[in-house]
Protein backbone atom coordinates (compact mmCIF):
# COMPACT_ATOMS: atom_id res chain seq x y z
CA UNK A 1 0.00 0.00 0.00
CA UNK A 2 1.47 3.30 -1.07
CA UNK A 3 2.39 5.82 1.64
CA UNK A 4 -0.27 8.45 2.01
CA UNK A 5 0.86 12.05 2.16
CA UNK A 6 -0.24 13.83 5.31
CA UNK A 7 -3.11 16.18 4.62
CA UNK A 8 -2.23 19.87 4.95
CA UNK A 9 -5.08 22.35 4.56
CA UNK A 10 -2.64 25.18 3.83
CA UNK A 11 -1.31 23.36 0.78
CA UNK A 12 -4.85 22.89 -0.55
CA UNK A 13 -5.46 26.57 0.08
CA UNK A 14 -2.30 27.50 -1.81
CA UNK A 15 -3.11 25.24 -4.80
CA UNK A 16 -6.56 26.68 -5.08
CA UNK A 17 -5.06 30.15 -5.37
CA UNK A 18 -2.52 29.37 -8.10
CA UNK A 19 -4.56 31.18 -10.78
CA UNK A 20 -5.80 34.77 -10.50
CA UNK A 21 -4.71 38.35 -10.96
CA UNK A 22 -1.83 40.16 -9.15
CA UNK A 23 -3.89 41.19 -6.18
CA UNK A 24 -4.97 37.65 -5.59
CA UNK A 25 -1.32 36.60 -5.89
CA UNK A 26 -0.28 39.01 -3.12
CA UNK A 27 -3.09 37.80 -0.91
CA UNK A 28 -1.97 34.26 -1.57
CA UNK A 29 1.66 35.10 -0.54
CA UNK A 30 0.54 36.74 2.70
CA UNK A 31 -1.75 33.90 3.58
CA UNK A 32 1.01 31.41 2.81
CA UNK A 33 3.51 33.16 5.16
CA UNK A 34 0.94 33.38 7.93
CA UNK A 35 0.10 29.73 7.46
CA UNK A 36 3.79 28.77 7.71
CA UNK A 37 4.29 30.68 10.94
CA UNK A 38 1.11 29.30 12.42
CA UNK A 39 2.09 25.80 11.46
CA UNK A 40 5.52 26.22 13.08
CA UNK A 41 3.94 27.54 16.25
CA UNK A 42 1.78 24.44 16.51
CA UNK A 43 4.69 22.16 15.78
CA UNK A 44 6.98 23.81 18.38
CA UNK A 45 6.60 22.48 21.92
CA UNK A 46 5.45 25.15 24.31
CA UNK A 47 8.37 26.22 26.51
CA UNK A 48 7.70 27.26 30.09
CA UNK A 49 10.04 29.85 31.60
CA UNK A 50 11.28 29.83 35.19
CA UNK A 51 13.12 32.41 37.26
CA UNK A 52 16.84 31.98 36.72
CA UNK A 53 16.56 30.63 33.15
CA UNK A 54 19.11 31.87 30.69
CA UNK A 55 17.64 32.86 27.34
CA UNK A 56 18.99 34.12 24.03
CA UNK A 57 16.57 36.36 22.20
CA UNK A 58 16.20 39.00 19.52
CA UNK A 59 15.79 42.67 20.38
CA UNK A 60 12.29 43.57 19.14
CA UNK A 61 11.62 47.10 20.36
CA UNK A 62 13.91 49.63 22.04
CA UNK A 63 11.80 51.89 24.23
CA UNK A 64 12.62 54.84 26.48
CA UNK A 65 12.43 52.79 29.69
CA UNK A 66 12.42 49.14 28.61
CA UNK A 67 13.70 46.97 25.78
CA UNK A 68 11.46 44.16 24.51
CA UNK A 69 13.19 40.86 23.68
CA UNK A 70 11.82 37.61 22.29
CA UNK A 71 12.07 34.75 24.76
CA UNK A 72 11.39 31.81 22.46
CA UNK A 73 7.92 31.46 23.96
CA UNK A 74 4.51 32.96 23.24
CA UNK A 75 5.40 35.77 25.64
CA UNK A 76 8.05 38.39 24.99
CA UNK A 77 10.17 39.70 27.85
CA UNK A 78 11.36 43.12 28.79
CA UNK A 79 14.65 44.29 30.29
CA UNK A 80 15.28 47.75 31.79
CA UNK A 81 17.04 49.94 29.22
CA UNK A 82 19.53 51.18 31.85
CA UNK A 83 20.98 47.67 32.18
CA UNK A 84 22.05 47.81 28.54
CA UNK A 85 24.03 51.06 28.82
CA UNK A 86 27.84 51.21 28.91
CA UNK A 87 29.95 53.22 31.35
CA UNK A 88 29.45 56.38 29.24
CA UNK A 89 25.68 55.92 29.14
CA UNK A 90 25.51 54.72 25.55
CA UNK A 91 23.13 51.94 24.51
CA UNK A 92 25.04 48.79 23.64
CA UNK A 93 22.35 47.08 21.52
CA UNK A 94 19.97 47.83 18.65
CA UNK A 95 16.85 46.31 17.14
CA UNK A 96 17.55 42.89 15.64
CA UNK A 97 20.55 42.09 17.88
CA UNK A 98 20.76 38.73 19.63
CA UNK A 99 21.50 39.04 23.36
CA UNK A 100 21.71 36.72 26.34
CA UNK A 101 19.66 37.52 29.44
CA UNK A 102 18.33 35.88 32.60
CA UNK A 103 14.72 35.55 33.68
CA UNK A 104 14.57 37.60 36.85
CA UNK A 105 10.83 37.73 37.55
CA UNK A 106 7.49 36.27 36.35
CA UNK A 107 4.34 38.29 37.06
CA UNK A 108 1.32 36.69 35.47
CA UNK A 109 1.89 37.05 31.75
CA UNK A 110 4.79 39.49 32.22
CA UNK A 111 8.37 38.24 31.87
CA UNK A 112 11.06 40.43 33.42
CA UNK A 113 14.60 39.94 32.16
CA UNK A 114 18.02 41.05 33.45
CA UNK A 115 21.67 41.01 32.44
CA UNK A 116 22.60 39.85 35.96
CA UNK A 117 22.37 36.34 37.29
CA UNK A 118 19.75 35.56 39.85
CA UNK A 119 20.35 33.86 43.16
CA UNK A 120 19.24 30.62 41.55
CA UNK A 121 21.75 31.04 38.74
CA UNK A 122 24.51 31.76 41.21
CA UNK A 123 23.56 28.81 43.39
CA UNK A 124 23.56 26.56 40.33
CA UNK A 125 26.94 27.91 39.23
CA UNK A 126 28.38 27.36 42.69
CA UNK A 127 27.06 23.80 42.71
CA UNK A 128 28.64 23.19 39.32
CA UNK A 129 31.95 24.66 40.52
CA UNK A 130 31.85 22.38 43.57
CA UNK A 131 30.94 19.25 41.63
CA UNK A 132 33.47 19.82 38.85
CA UNK A 133 36.16 21.36 41.13
CA UNK A 134 36.24 24.49 38.96
CA UNK A 135 38.08 27.60 40.19
CA UNK A 136 35.98 30.66 40.98
CA UNK A 137 37.22 34.22 41.28
CA UNK A 138 36.80 35.99 44.58
CA UNK A 139 37.97 39.09 46.41
CA UNK A 140 39.08 38.99 50.04
CA UNK A 141 37.03 41.65 51.79
CA UNK A 142 37.95 41.33 55.47
CA UNK A 143 39.74 39.34 58.14
CA UNK A 144 37.61 37.32 60.53
CA UNK A 145 38.24 34.81 63.29
CA UNK A 146 40.23 31.92 61.90
CA UNK A 147 40.51 33.27 58.36
CA UNK A 148 39.09 35.75 55.87
CA UNK A 149 35.76 36.46 54.17
CA UNK A 150 35.72 36.26 50.39
CA UNK A 151 33.16 37.80 48.03
CA UNK A 152 32.26 35.25 45.32
CA UNK A 153 29.46 35.96 42.82
CA UNK A 154 27.90 38.40 45.25
CA UNK A 155 27.95 35.90 48.13
CA UNK A 156 30.29 35.81 51.13
CA UNK A 157 32.42 32.73 51.61
CA UNK A 158 34.86 31.74 54.37
CA UNK A 159 38.50 30.83 53.72
CA UNK A 160 40.51 29.43 56.68
CA UNK A 161 43.85 31.17 57.25
CA UNK A 162 45.66 27.89 56.52
CA UNK A 163 44.03 27.81 53.06
CA UNK A 164 44.83 31.37 51.97
CA UNK A 165 48.26 30.54 50.59
CA UNK A 166 50.64 27.67 50.06
CA UNK A 167 53.07 29.26 52.53
CA UNK A 168 52.47 30.08 56.18
CA UNK A 169 50.41 33.27 56.48
CA UNK A 170 51.47 35.43 59.42
CA UNK A 171 49.55 38.58 58.46
CA UNK A 172 46.26 37.90 56.61
CA UNK A 173 45.57 41.66 56.45
CA UNK A 174 48.07 41.80 53.57
CA UNK A 175 45.58 39.89 51.39
CA UNK A 176 42.53 42.12 52.00
CA UNK A 177 41.30 43.80 48.82
CA UNK A 178 43.10 41.41 46.48
CA UNK A 179 41.46 39.10 43.93
CA UNK A 180 42.40 35.43 43.67
CA UNK A 181 40.97 32.19 42.33
CA UNK A 182 39.54 29.76 44.90
CA UNK A 183 38.15 26.25 44.95
CA UNK A 184 34.83 25.61 46.68
CA UNK A 185 35.26 22.88 49.30
CA UNK A 186 31.90 23.12 51.06
CA UNK A 187 28.48 24.42 49.96
CA UNK A 188 25.37 24.04 52.14
CA UNK A 189 22.09 25.78 52.93
CA UNK A 190 21.48 26.57 49.25
CA UNK A 191 24.61 28.70 48.99
CA UNK A 192 24.32 30.47 52.33
CA UNK A 193 27.29 28.58 53.81
CA UNK A 194 30.34 28.47 51.53
CA UNK A 195 33.89 27.43 52.40
CA UNK A 196 36.71 27.94 49.90
CA UNK A 197 40.42 27.22 49.58
CA UNK A 198 43.11 28.92 47.58
CA UNK A 199 45.82 26.57 48.83
CA UNK A 200 44.36 23.55 47.01
CA UNK A 201 44.54 25.36 43.68
CA UNK A 202 48.12 26.48 44.37
CA UNK A 203 49.17 22.95 45.32
CA UNK A 204 47.69 21.53 42.12
CA UNK A 205 49.34 24.31 40.13
CA UNK A 206 52.68 23.68 41.82
CA UNK A 207 52.47 19.95 41.12
CA UNK A 208 51.85 20.59 37.43
CA UNK A 209 54.52 23.28 37.25
CA UNK A 210 57.06 21.10 39.07
CA UNK A 211 56.59 18.23 36.66
CA UNK A 212 56.85 20.54 33.68
CA UNK A 213 59.87 22.35 35.11
CA UNK A 214 61.77 19.14 35.87
CA UNK A 215 61.10 17.85 32.37
CA UNK A 216 62.50 20.99 30.78
CA UNK A 217 65.37 21.86 33.14
CA UNK A 218 68.28 20.13 34.84
CA UNK A 219 71.31 20.99 36.96
CA UNK A 220 73.59 23.36 35.09
CA UNK A 221 70.82 25.22 33.25
CA UNK A 222 70.58 29.01 33.52
CA UNK A 223 67.00 30.23 33.97
CA UNK A 224 65.16 33.46 34.75
CA UNK A 225 63.21 33.90 37.97
CA UNK A 226 61.81 36.49 40.36
CA UNK A 227 63.09 37.16 43.88
CA UNK A 228 60.19 36.10 46.12
CA UNK A 229 61.65 36.32 49.63
CA UNK A 230 64.83 37.32 51.45
CA UNK A 231 66.27 35.56 54.49
CA UNK A 232 69.54 36.06 56.38
CA UNK A 233 70.93 32.92 54.78
CA UNK A 234 69.95 33.72 51.18
CA UNK A 235 67.23 34.57 48.68
CA UNK A 236 64.28 32.49 47.48
CA UNK A 237 63.69 32.81 43.74
CA UNK A 238 60.39 31.84 42.08
CA UNK A 239 61.23 29.91 38.91
CA UNK A 240 57.64 29.03 37.93
CA UNK A 241 54.25 29.33 39.65
CA UNK A 242 54.61 27.52 42.96
CA UNK A 243 58.27 26.55 42.37
CA UNK A 244 60.94 28.30 44.45
CA UNK A 245 64.65 27.71 44.62
CA UNK A 246 67.17 28.94 47.19
CA UNK A 247 70.27 30.94 46.30
CA UNK A 248 72.48 30.73 49.39
CA UNK A 249 74.12 33.98 50.51
CA UNK A 250 77.48 32.62 49.36
CA UNK A 251 76.05 32.19 45.83
CA UNK A 252 74.59 35.67 45.46
CA UNK A 253 77.77 37.44 44.38
CA UNK A 254 81.45 36.85 43.76
CA UNK A 255 82.02 39.56 46.37
CA UNK A 256 81.63 38.96 50.10
CA UNK A 257 78.00 39.55 51.12
CA UNK A 258 76.86 40.24 54.69
CA UNK A 259 73.17 40.66 53.87
CA UNK A 260 71.26 39.40 50.78
CA UNK A 261 69.59 42.83 50.57
CA UNK A 262 72.98 44.21 49.48
CA UNK A 263 72.60 42.30 46.20
CA UNK A 264 68.87 41.86 45.42
CA UNK A 265 65.44 42.94 46.58
CA UNK A 266 62.02 41.27 46.47
CA UNK A 267 60.49 41.51 43.00
CA UNK A 268 63.80 41.67 41.12
CA UNK A 269 64.02 39.58 37.97
CA UNK A 270 67.28 37.62 38.06
CA UNK A 271 69.17 35.01 36.05
CA UNK A 272 70.23 32.02 38.11
CA UNK A 273 72.08 28.77 37.52
CA UNK A 274 70.45 25.55 38.73
CA UNK A 275 73.06 23.87 40.92
CA UNK A 276 71.12 20.91 42.26
CA UNK A 277 67.60 19.45 42.28
CA UNK A 278 66.70 17.12 45.18
CA UNK A 279 63.53 15.22 45.98
CA UNK A 280 63.49 14.88 49.77
CA UNK A 281 60.04 13.34 49.96
CA UNK A 282 58.67 16.57 51.45
CA UNK A 283 58.96 18.23 48.07
CA UNK A 284 61.49 19.33 45.51
CA UNK A 285 64.49 21.36 46.75
CA UNK A 286 66.33 23.42 44.17
CA UNK A 287 69.71 25.05 44.85
CA UNK A 288 70.51 28.12 42.78
CA UNK A 289 73.38 30.50 42.14
CA UNK A 290 73.24 34.10 40.94
CA UNK A 291 76.98 34.53 40.67
CA UNK A 292 77.55 31.41 38.57
CA UNK A 293 74.92 32.51 36.05
CA UNK A 294 77.52 34.90 34.62
CA UNK A 295 81.23 34.65 33.77
CA UNK A 296 83.69 33.91 36.58
CA UNK A 297 85.89 36.97 37.36
CA UNK A 298 89.12 34.95 37.40
CA UNK A 299 88.53 33.92 33.78
CA UNK A 300 89.05 37.48 32.58
CA UNK A 301 91.17 39.64 34.86
CA UNK A 302 91.05 43.41 34.21
CA UNK A 303 94.21 44.84 32.57
CA UNK A 304 95.22 46.81 35.69
CA UNK A 305 95.17 43.69 37.88
CA UNK A 306 98.78 42.64 37.27
CA UNK A 307 102.00 42.31 39.29
CA UNK A 308 103.43 45.74 40.05
CA UNK A 309 100.11 47.49 39.45
CA UNK A 310 98.76 49.92 42.02
CA UNK A 311 94.96 49.84 42.34
CA UNK A 312 92.19 51.04 44.64
CA UNK A 313 90.31 48.28 46.51
CA UNK A 314 87.85 47.76 49.35
CA UNK A 315 88.80 46.09 52.63
CA UNK A 316 86.40 43.17 53.03
CA UNK A 317 87.77 41.41 56.11
CA UNK A 318 90.38 42.06 58.79
CA UNK A 319 92.06 38.98 60.21
CA UNK A 320 94.87 38.37 62.70
CA UNK A 321 97.31 37.60 59.91
CA UNK A 322 96.31 40.42 57.55
CA UNK A 323 93.51 42.10 55.62
CA UNK A 324 91.58 40.93 52.55
CA UNK A 325 91.06 43.60 49.89
CA UNK A 326 88.61 43.26 46.99
CA UNK A 327 90.16 44.63 43.81
CA UNK A 328 87.14 44.00 41.55
CA UNK A 329 83.94 42.04 42.30
CA UNK A 330 85.01 38.46 42.96
CA UNK A 331 88.77 39.15 42.99
CA UNK A 332 90.37 39.50 46.42
CA UNK A 333 93.94 39.66 47.61
CA UNK A 334 95.64 39.45 50.99
CA UNK A 335 97.75 42.13 52.63
CA UNK A 336 99.86 40.31 55.27
CA UNK A 337 100.86 42.15 58.45
CA UNK A 338 104.41 42.36 57.11
CA UNK A 339 103.13 44.38 54.13
CA UNK A 340 101.07 46.82 56.16
CA UNK A 341 103.55 49.58 56.97
CA UNK A 342 107.15 50.67 56.71
CA UNK A 343 106.75 53.19 59.48
CA UNK A 344 105.31 51.13 62.34
CA UNK A 345 105.24 47.63 63.68
CA UNK A 346 101.72 46.31 63.01
CA UNK A 347 100.29 43.77 65.45
CA UNK A 348 96.69 43.78 64.15
CA UNK A 349 95.43 44.47 60.65
CA UNK A 350 92.65 46.75 61.89
CA UNK A 351 95.31 49.15 63.20
CA UNK A 352 95.87 50.16 59.59
CA UNK A 353 92.47 49.69 57.92
CA UNK A 354 88.87 48.87 58.76
CA UNK A 355 86.35 46.76 56.88
CA UNK A 356 84.73 48.83 54.14
CA UNK A 357 87.69 51.24 53.80
CA UNK A 358 88.82 52.19 50.28
CA UNK A 359 92.59 51.67 50.17
CA UNK A 360 95.46 51.85 47.69
CA UNK A 361 97.50 48.66 47.30
CA UNK A 362 100.29 47.33 45.17
CA UNK A 363 99.85 43.91 43.54
CA UNK A 364 103.01 41.96 44.34
CA UNK A 365 102.13 38.46 43.17
CA UNK A 366 99.28 36.70 41.29
CA UNK A 367 98.93 32.92 41.34
CA UNK A 368 96.28 31.91 38.82
CA UNK A 369 96.41 28.23 39.78
CA UNK A 370 95.66 28.80 43.46
CA UNK A 371 93.73 32.00 42.70
CA UNK A 372 95.64 33.97 45.30
CA UNK A 373 96.95 37.52 45.13
CA UNK A 374 99.59 39.03 47.43
CA UNK A 375 99.09 42.73 48.10
CA UNK A 376 101.01 45.46 49.91
CA UNK A 377 99.96 48.68 51.58
CA UNK A 378 103.47 49.90 52.23
CA UNK A 379 104.75 49.45 48.67
CA UNK A 380 101.85 51.44 47.30
CA UNK A 381 103.42 54.57 48.86
CA UNK A 382 106.97 56.01 49.06
CA UNK A 383 109.58 53.66 50.54
CA UNK A 384 111.47 55.44 53.33
CA UNK A 385 114.39 53.02 52.86
CA UNK A 386 114.96 54.08 49.26
CA UNK A 387 117.25 57.02 50.24
CA UNK A 388 118.43 55.77 53.60
CA UNK A 389 122.10 55.60 52.51
CA UNK A 390 122.00 59.26 51.43
CA UNK A 391 120.09 60.49 54.44
CA UNK A 392 121.95 58.43 57.04
CA UNK A 393 125.45 57.64 55.79
CA UNK A 394 127.70 55.57 58.04
CA UNK A 395 129.10 57.78 60.80
CA UNK A 396 126.06 60.07 60.99
CA UNK A 397 125.10 61.04 64.54
CA UNK A 398 121.35 60.98 65.07
CA UNK A 399 118.94 61.83 67.87
CA UNK A 400 116.53 58.90 67.74
CA UNK A 401 113.56 57.60 69.75
CA UNK A 402 113.50 54.26 71.52
CA UNK A 403 110.82 52.19 69.78
CA UNK A 404 111.30 48.83 71.44
CA UNK A 405 113.41 47.23 74.16
CA UNK A 406 114.71 43.72 73.84
CA UNK A 407 117.18 41.81 76.07
CA UNK A 408 119.74 42.02 73.29
CA UNK A 409 119.41 45.73 72.49
CA UNK A 410 117.36 48.81 71.74
CA UNK A 411 115.41 49.42 68.51
CA UNK A 412 115.74 53.15 67.86
CA UNK A 413 113.68 55.00 65.24
CA UNK A 414 115.72 57.36 63.09
CA UNK A 415 112.67 58.65 61.19
CA UNK A 416 109.22 57.37 60.24
CA UNK A 417 109.73 53.91 58.74
CA UNK A 418 113.45 53.65 59.46
CA UNK A 419 114.58 51.88 62.62
CA UNK A 420 118.01 50.66 63.64
CA UNK A 421 119.32 48.36 66.36
CA UNK A 422 121.74 49.43 69.09
CA UNK A 423 123.15 46.13 70.43
CA UNK A 424 123.41 45.89 74.19
CA UNK A 425 126.97 44.62 73.83
CA UNK A 426 128.06 47.89 72.19
CA UNK A 427 126.16 50.05 74.60
CA UNK A 428 127.76 48.28 77.55
CA UNK A 429 131.21 49.31 76.25
CA UNK A 430 130.24 52.80 77.35
CA UNK A 431 129.17 52.69 81.01
CA UNK A 432 128.26 56.37 80.90
CA UNK A 433 125.50 55.57 78.35
CA UNK A 434 123.51 53.74 81.08
CA UNK A 435 121.73 51.27 78.83
CA UNK A 436 119.31 50.12 81.52
CA UNK A 437 117.70 53.51 82.10
CA UNK A 438 116.25 53.86 78.60
CA UNK A 439 112.56 53.24 78.16
CA UNK A 440 110.21 53.19 75.10
CA UNK A 441 109.74 56.75 73.88
CA UNK A 442 113.01 58.09 75.35
CA UNK A 443 115.38 59.95 73.08
CA UNK A 444 118.95 58.75 72.60
CA UNK A 445 121.92 60.08 70.68
CA UNK A 446 123.45 57.33 68.56
CA UNK A 447 125.69 56.91 65.51
CA UNK A 448 125.06 54.93 62.31
CA UNK A 449 127.58 52.08 62.25
CA UNK A 450 126.39 49.87 59.33
CA UNK A 451 123.63 49.90 56.67
CA UNK A 452 122.22 46.83 54.90
CA UNK A 453 119.49 48.39 52.79
CA UNK A 454 118.43 45.21 50.98
CA UNK A 455 117.75 43.60 54.35
CA UNK A 456 116.35 46.85 55.73
CA UNK A 457 118.69 46.76 58.68
CA UNK A 458 120.80 49.47 60.32
CA UNK A 459 123.32 48.76 63.07
CA UNK A 460 123.84 51.58 65.58
CA UNK A 461 126.65 52.44 68.01
CA UNK A 462 127.47 54.97 70.68
CA UNK A 463 129.07 58.11 69.13
CA UNK A 464 132.91 57.79 69.30
CA UNK A 465 135.12 60.80 70.12
CA UNK A 466 138.57 59.57 71.07
CA UNK A 467 139.79 63.02 72.21
CA UNK A 468 136.77 64.60 73.79
CA UNK A 469 134.03 63.99 76.25
CA UNK A 470 131.98 66.87 74.75
CA UNK A 471 129.34 64.54 73.19
CA UNK A 472 128.28 63.52 76.70
CA UNK A 473 127.05 67.02 77.42
CA UNK A 474 125.04 67.11 74.22
CA UNK A 475 121.49 68.34 74.78
CA UNK A 476 118.50 68.01 72.47
CA UNK A 477 118.42 70.88 70.00
CA UNK A 478 122.12 71.78 70.37
CA UNK A 479 123.11 70.44 66.99
CA UNK A 480 122.53 66.69 66.65
CA UNK A 481 120.29 65.46 63.85
CA UNK A 482 116.83 64.85 65.25
CA UNK A 483 115.23 61.89 63.43
CA UNK A 484 117.61 62.07 60.51
CA UNK A 485 118.80 65.70 60.57
CA UNK A 486 122.61 66.02 60.43
CA UNK A 487 124.23 67.06 63.69
CA UNK A 488 125.28 70.66 63.59
CA UNK A 489 126.83 71.83 66.85
CA UNK A 490 127.68 68.34 68.04
CA UNK A 491 129.36 67.50 64.74
CA UNK A 492 131.37 70.70 64.94
CA UNK A 493 132.45 69.91 68.49
CA UNK A 494 133.65 66.45 67.47
CA UNK A 495 135.55 67.97 64.56
CA UNK A 496 137.30 70.48 66.82
CA UNK A 497 138.21 67.75 69.28
CA UNK A 498 139.90 65.72 66.53
CA UNK A 499 141.85 68.78 65.36
CA UNK A 500 143.09 69.46 68.91
CA UNK A 501 144.33 65.88 69.22
CA UNK A 502 146.27 66.15 65.95
CA UNK A 503 148.02 69.32 67.17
Amino acid sequence: MADQKKYNPYEEFESSQESGDGEESEKKKGSSEFARMLDESFKSPRKKLSVGDKIKGEVLVVGKEDVFVSTGTMTDGLVPRKELLDAEGNLTIKKGDQIELYVSQLRGSEVRLSTSKTGKNIADDLEDALDMMLPVEGRIVEVCKGGVRVSIMGKLAFCPVSQIDIKRVENPEEYVGKKFEFRITQLTENGRNIVVSRRKLLEDERELSTGSFLEEHKAGDVVTGRVAKLEKFGAFVELAPGIDGLAHISELSWSRVADPAEVVKVGDEVRVKVLKVENKGEGIRISLSLKQAGPEPWENLPPDVKPGGIVIGRVTKCMKFGAFVELVPGIEGLVPLSEMSYTKRVMRSDEIAKEGDRVEVMIKEINLETRKILLSFKDAGADPWALVSQKFPVGTIVLGKVERREPYGLFIQLEEGVTGLLPKSKAMEHPEFNFEKFRIGDQATIQVAEIRREERRISLDIPKDPGSEDWKSFQTGEGARSFGTLGGALGNQLQRALEKKKK
